[in-house]
């Protein structure tokens, strides 16, 4: 039999870090991903985590594992393959150090991810944007900082994580502003800023009067704000700006839904889809298909470039059986 323990560590130290050099987020995702299967795992076969083999991983197991993802944990099916996949990048290194486990591997590796429904995306549209721009209170530390940061946000598209990892030094506000930042996929990439949004973070900017290391969004004690965090405000500012608004409470708006937004103006305003895979940092254009189908307005311009079929309106009726006679005299 083969332990599972230095197998798991060395997937860890040998493969994620040493080889692959895998980011600090990519490492906890795996790492959240495989504890869960484990203390399921042991669980379910009646053992300690230390004390697992690989055989004790079969699909069977790691079935019932995925099942359990779903209908006890409630995830949803994209979150069910992200774990699956977890476990197919350990079981092919396990495939290189384990062979005689060959079959048992080869049975998991088998399992395929599930298919989802796409649905639309959800974006915002002006007078929503508007509304939620509005909501903080600006007389407030709190509320200047959160208007700051919901402007960046719906103006240049970044994403959660990159928009609490930035630095006072990452904006730029002399010739050609722009911010910079280090993002998914280990890509840097620098953003444009309108006229207002530079106006905005020049006061912010006075008002932190930091070092160029320190965050640019801090929280209360002066750390990074947490992206926990991040959500919890922008839930709070939608609830006070759908006062004003009503369209948003039928709305799911989280900071995605923001980066969409931002994609959807650039859209909108005629920029190449090719130029908006940029400007979000997409590693392939194929993604930012998507908001192509999201967008009504570009479906209706193209339905008035056609003609419409000469046909008149009412409902069929056959023809009167005698006049049908005499027609084909």
């Amino acid at each position: 039999m083969s332990a599972l323990a230095p197998t798991l560590q060395a997937f860890f130290t040998d493969r994620l870090v040493r080889q692959l050099q895998a980011s600090p987020q990519t490492v906890a995702a795996y790492r959240d991903s495989l504890k869960l299967l484990v203390d399921f795992a042991a669980r379910d076969v009646h053992k300690q985590p230390c004390q697992l083999d690989i055989a004790d991983l079969d699909a069977g197991v790691v079935a019932r594992f995925l099942d359990h993802l779903e209908h006890a944990r409630g995830n949803s099916v994209r979150t069910r393959n992200a774990r699956l996949a977890a476990i197919h990048s350990l079981f092919h290194y396990a495939a290189l150090r384990h062979p005689e486990q060959a079959e048992v591997i080869q049975r998991v590796l088998a399992i395929p991810p599930k298919r989802f429904d796409r649905a639309l995306i959800s974006f915002l549209i002006r007078p929503e944007v508007d509304a939620l721009l509005a909501s903080p209170d600006r007389s407030t530390w709190t509320g200047r900082r959160d208007h700051a940061l919901l402007l960046l946000a719906v103006q240049t598209g970044l994403r959660a994580s990159e928009l609490v990892g930035l630095r006072c030094g990452d904006v730029h506000l002399g010739n050609g502003p722009h911010v910079s930042c280090h993002g998914k996929g280990r890509k840097d990439r620098i953003t444009p800023l309108t006229v207002g949004t530079v106006a905005v973070l020049r006061t912010w900017l006075r008002e932190r009067g930091v070092a160029p290391s320190e965050p640019l969004f801090p929280s209360r004690d002066g750390g990074r704000l947490s992206r926990d965090a991040l959500e919890d405000r922008i839930a709070k500012y939608v609830g006070v700006a759908a006062q004003v608004c009503p369209t948003l409470r039928s709305k799911r708006i989280s900071a995605h839904t923001l980066r969409h937004t931002a994609a959807m103006q650039l859209l909108r305003a005629g920029v190449d889809t090719s130029v908006i895979a940029l400007w979000l940092g997409h590693e392939q254009i194929d993604t930012t298909q998507i908001y192509l189908h999201a967008d009504l307005s570009i479906k209706e311009r193209a339905l008035a470039l056609t003609k419409p079929p000469s046909t008149k309106p009412g409902r069929f009726r056959p023809s009167d059986s005698l006049l049908d006679f005499l027609e084909a005299l």
